[in-house]
């Protein structure tokens, strides 16, 4: 591999036989009695204590993950991931730029759909939460330790990336498929017409590993795929650990109107993928190389910046070459959510057209593929029959099922878009048992451990797409919610509902006491490897390189040092590199100059960060701290003299207590 190193909703369409109900979304009329009387004691926390459950929300289009304490629904931290944040300086500060690099250049926002755990034997072990950016192909691995991003791994040959970032139970892998589509090779394979579709586009799956160490994660290798859309995808455990599952649609490869071309086969795909094999495969070089430009960003917590590693190549197998690696289910209708329940024995698809929930059995699925019970091939890809694959259907869930989660007692919990409502069905029996309104079209859904190998259950959390008059009006947009409601018992309990940010997809919870006591607090100023760290007033200093300033600046409760500086002309790049010297864990420390165009700093004790700074005028420019500090906040200020291009003043600076050796 070459590699070179830089610091750096549509209304759903109904099947036929199925009637859109004239109340689509409504609210039950029962509102005022939907919460019972003890519900607000059991969502309590009182002050000074902790929820019992980290809850873990995609950003939506606002390209970033929130975090909720459960069962408050306090918004406890909303962590930059793919879109810049001036709170934190995240995409403006010289060290975090690297982190939104791509082929594409600097890209600062993207579209978070899906939250993912690392996993050990199937379950949440509180090291990592993953996160995909579905538009510009991405994935971000965000260190639990510090709740910051710590690597962001381009996708290439990709477009459109919903179906991640799914794990395998290990982590060994994070998976991701293409949403849409396309040509892909050389410019002329790429510049096609897009009536031929059928002949040209195509899609792949990745698999990429995280590397349990460092945090790094590389693109192990795709598998080629016929082009189709994949939505949905979740790993098989226990029985079927080394099976990964997607939802497939638009299996009718239309490639205009899809809300009407892509609906008319009565049954798309849940696409079955052996990776064990696939590993198998690749490491036996059964694989080629192919290109595959990408970006691999990496933050430190010892340098305090991040780096961008360009992969040219990427390791591809092909379906059509490796015959024993996919393998098509038939499922009813446009699937969305594809879920695999907690024995790793029964496959859930989510027909969203459909007026029943398929639930395919993972050892009918292995019986019909050593016989060779076929119905035919797609794209080189043996399709099995429907009714051999099958353990059952659940008759009459509800309308617009998108997706399921599990309890730890053998129960599913799906959520229904169009007749918003969670229903609660028995995995063996397939049996409803229990069914309650959201306000109004939920999504996605999360029980804590949900997806994995034992959840922990005791809460199922609905993130709701469409909400009317929960809230206090805010104008046109409204605020999004999220509703929380017990499953201790034999009915669901609504708890409280909560407004959230951006426009939540999938989500995680997990227990607290996994990852709280491995909080970092601060950072080791004698541990800090930044190039520009200054661990101690005595070490500030002003240096140019040409027209290039550097300024290395601490800062402490309550000043800057140093404070005064002259000597910069117009025409000049300035860098604050400020070190905050605290030692203390709750005293982080703000930058910010007169002027600048880009954000402040927000600097962790022990930590350094870089803010660039172009000056626009000639002047005395003011900097100073913007996150309260002390009592003295207001005092800690200093001032830079910007002088005309070509000017004879000398580069000078001072603090009194740098002077007087403090």
């Amino acid at each position: 591999m070459k590699r070179t190193t830089v610091i750096t909703a549509l209304p759903l369409l109904l099947a036929a036989g199925i009637a859109l109900p004239l109340a689509q979304g409504c609210k039950p009329a029962n509102t005022k009695s939907a919460v019972t009387g003890d519900a607000a004691s059991k969502v309590y926390v009182p002050p000074g204590k902790y929820d019992e459950f980290y809850n873990f929300v995609s950003g939506g289009f606002n390209g970033q993950m929130s975090v909720y304490g459960l069962p408050s629904g306090r918004m406890l931290r909303n962590i930059p991931v793919f879109s810049v944040d001036p709170e934190k300086g995240w995409g403006y500060s010289e060290e975090t730029k690297p982190m939104l690099m791509t082929t594409h250049g600097f890209i600062p926002w993207d579209d978070s759909h899906h939250v993912e755990p690392s996993m050990t034997n199937g379950v949440a072990d509180g090291q990592w939460m993953f996160i995909n950016g579905n538009n510009t192909p991405r994935i971000a691995l965000i260190d639990l330790t510090t709740f910051r991003t710590k690597t962001i791994i381009e996708i290439p040959n990709s477009a459109g990336n919903h179906s991640s970032p799914f794990t395998t139970p290990n982590s060994e892998y994070v998976v991701a498929g293409t949403r849409f589509s396309l040509p892909m090779g050389g410019d002329a394979q790429r510049d096609v017409p897009i009536n031929t579709y059928k002949e040209n586009f195509k899609g792949n799956v990745t698999f990429i590993h995280p590397d349990r160490e460092t945090g790094k994660m590389s693109i192990a290798f795709q598998i080629t795929a016929p082009g189709v859309d994949f939505d949905l995808s979740h790993t098989g455990k226990g029985p079927s650990d080394g099976w990964f599952f997607f939802s497939c649609y638009n299996t009718e490869q239309a490639y205009e109107l899809l809300e009407v071309n892509a609906s008319q086969r009565d049954k798309d795909f849940i696409m079955a993928v052996n990776w064990k094999k696939a590993e198998q495969y690749a490491k036996e070089g059964k694989g080629k190389m192919v290109p595959g430009k990408h970006f691999m960003n990496h933050y430190s917590d010892e340098t305090h910046m991040a780096t961008s590693e360009v992969v040219e190549q990427v390791l591809q197998l092909d379906h059509k070459e490796l015959k024993d690696l996919l393998y098509f289910m038939p499922c009813p209708k446009s699937p969305h959510g594809c879920d695999v329940d907690p024995t790793g024995q029964y496959i859930v698809g989510s027909g969203k057209l459909a007026a029943l929930i398929p639930v395919f059995s993972f050892d009918k699925m292995i019986k019909a593929i050593e016989a060779k019970d076929f119905e035919g091939e797609f794209d080189g890809i043996p399709v099995l029959k429907y009714e051999s694959v099958l353990h059952g259907e659940v008759k009459k869930p509800g309308l617009g099922p998108l997706h399921t989660e599990f309890d730890n007692n053998g129960f599913a919990y799906s959520s229904m878009f169009v007749s918003s409502e969670i229903v609660k069905w028995n995995v063996q029996t397939l049996e409803v048992v229990d069914r309650v309104p959201t306000y109004y079209s939920i999504g996605h859904l999360c029980v804590p451990g949900g997806d994995g190998a034992k959840p922990w259950g005791k809460y199922v959390i609905a993130y709701n797409k469409i909400t009317k008059d929960r809230y206090l009006p805010t104008g046109p947009e409204l605020s999004q919610s999220a509703q929380l409601f017990s499953i201790d018992g034999p009915k669901m309990e609504l708890l409280l509902d909560y407004p959230t940010i951006g426009e939540p997809h999938y989500a995680q919870a997990i227990p607290a006491e996994l990852i709280k006591d491995k909080s970092v607090k601060l950072f080791k100023i004698e541990d800090n490897k930044h190039p520009y760290v200054s661990k101690g007033e005595k070490e500030t200093k002003v240096v140019r390189d040409g027209n290039k300033v550097h300024i290395y600046m601490t800062c402490i409760r309550s000043h800057f040092a140093p404070d005064n500086i002259e000597g910069v002309k117009m025409g000049d790049e300035v860098y604050f590199h400020v070190t905050n010297l605290e030692q203390d864990w709750d005293v982080p420390h703000g930058f910010a100059v007169k002027g600048a165009a880009n954000a402040e700093l927000l600097i962790m004790p022990g930590e350094t960060q870089t803010l660039k700074w172009v000056p626009t005028s000639v002047g005395v420019k003011p900097f100073y701290c913007t996150d309260f500090c002390s009592a003295l906040h207001q005092e800690m200020q200093g001032y830079i003299r910007v002088s005309p291009a070509g000017s004879n003043i000398p580069l000078t600076w001072n603090t009194k207590s740098a002077d007087a050796g403090l």
